[in-house]
């Protein structure tokens, strides 16, 4: 079985977007760099600093599906069909679109955290399960869904917005050491998550 992972880009005041729902300068490093590197669509390249395009891709493969919140589907439009990363989206919602013109899409609605991970881990079989950042990883970190940590740190502050740990209240967490991957505009820190 693989891991489930929370990941996102993160301000250094632990910020994943502002209040309008804008990464500003936090995806600067998706396009600053000489190495180009694709998640699951081969028409949305990136062009990132030889770091992290090394840290990509020891990734990203692994991801075989990913769990999502129903505010970054409207946001990118479920980004037209074509799940970022990986062969599957979970979508996390209490209101499924019904006129979303991908309808054949590989993207599945489920009411929950626990059921969209529960069947994200059984489409995953050995791969990882992402979960995207914001109030989901706080919800499937109080629910001890979570394995793994991928914060990759952006050197900005936002001052306010989504938190990627969303409105988390629970037990205290204890994380292993970091692998740290010093791209170019960005951090990678990937924590174990200790049980």
């Amino acid at each position: 079985m693989g891991n489930v992972i929370v990941s996102a880009v993160v301000s250094l005041d632990g910020f994943v977007a502002d209040t309008e729902d804008g990464v500003g300068p936090l995806f600067d490093w998706y396009n600053n760099g000489s190495v180009e590197v694709y998640g699951t669509d081969p028409g949305r390249p990136f062009q990132v600093s030889p770091a992290s395009a090394e840290y990509l891709k020891s990734t990203w493969p692994k991801v075989r599906s990913c769990v999502i919140g129903r505010r970054l589907f409207d946001i990118t439009n479920g980004w037209h069909g074509v799940p970022a990363v990986g062969d599957h989206v979970f979508v996390v919602t209490h209101e499924p679109p019904t006129d979303w013109p991908f309808a054949d899409a590989p993207f599945t609605f489920v009411n929950g955290i626990e059921a969209a991970v529960a069947q994200a881990k059984e489409f995953a079989g050995d791969g990882d399960v992402s979960i995207t950042g914001g109030n989901l990883t706080g919800q499937a970190l109080a629910a001890g869904l979570v394995d793994e940590i991928a914060y990759s740190l952006a050197p900005a502050l936002l001052g306010s917005g989504r938190r990627f740990f969303g409105d988390y209240v629970g037990p205290e967490i204890l994380l292993g050491n970091p692998r740290v991957v010093e791209g170019d505009r960005v951090t990678h820190l990937h924590y174990r998550v200790i049980r």
